[in-house]
């Protein structure tokens, strides 16, 4: 028979296993962060001169990268960095447009996406499509900022649209890549998002990661779901 003291050490033992198994997983998958950030930061420098130059000639005088405020884990805000695909102040000119076109805005709420953004540079349209514009951000990666993999990195405005989920997503690091990214991206209204969210933090582990990197893989040479 077991007593009641022997459950107790069994569901000890069973709580001490899950802790150790998540620690290994936060130690393995940081160490995978690191080698692929330091990667994608060596392929970064010379992407950086050719953008450069290629904005140059495009007459853009406006600065390379992009910097926006980012719900990170625990909820605590980061500085995302991207190539800049946008003219300057394209969120002034989006914020206006929200105000003035309710039919604009209806579609905008639903998938946080515009379709032929007409913002969007002839260069940007390049780094969008080739999903170039992605690869400052190895530079929060290896800073701990973000993970490779994992949930969508939320802008702080979305906190309240994004509801129950908040609180299972914000377990994460964010991600440059994730479930949702390689499940549709840009076709998927916000709510989808948030739900493929919540079903990666549900089955986040290693190998989940790995298949994740693999059809990230796949769907960059496919150049798919890419806006």
């Amino acid at each position: 028979m077991i007593n009641g003291e022997n459950v107790n050490n069994i569901n000890m033992n069973i709580k001490i296993q899950e802790s150790n198994s998540i620690n290994i997983y936060k130690v393995c998958k940081r160490a995978m962060d690191i080698v692929i950030g330091m990667t994608g930061v060596i392929v970064l420098c010379p992407i950086i001169a050719v953008v450069f130059i290629a904005n140059k000639i495009e007459g853009d005088k406006g600065p390379i990268f992009f910097m926006q405020k980012r719900i990170g884990e625990n909820g605590k805000l980061f500085r995302l960095y991207k190539f800049r695909t946008m003219v300057v102040d394209a969120d002034k000119i989006l914020m206006k447009k929200l105000k003035s076109d309710v039919n604009f805005r209806e579609k905008y709420l639903n998938y946080r996406k515009i379709e032929n953004d007409e913002r969007i540079t002839k260069i940007g349209n390049f780094l969008r499509k080739t999903s170039i514009d992605e690869f400052p951000q190895f530079i929060n990666v290896l800073k701990g900022d973000m993970s490779f993999v994992g949930p969508r990195p939320y802008l702080n405005r979305e906190k309240k649209d994004m509801g129950e989920y908040y609180n299972y997503i914000i377990k994460c690091k964010p991600g440059i890549t994730g479930l949702w990214q390689v499940s549709g991206r840009s076709q998927n209204t916000f709510k989808e998002r948030l739900k493929l969210d919540l079903e990666y933090y549900n089955n986040k582990g290693i190998w989940y990661d790995i298949k994740i990197i693999l059809k990230t893989v796949l769907s960059v040479f496919k150049k798919e779901g890419a806006m």
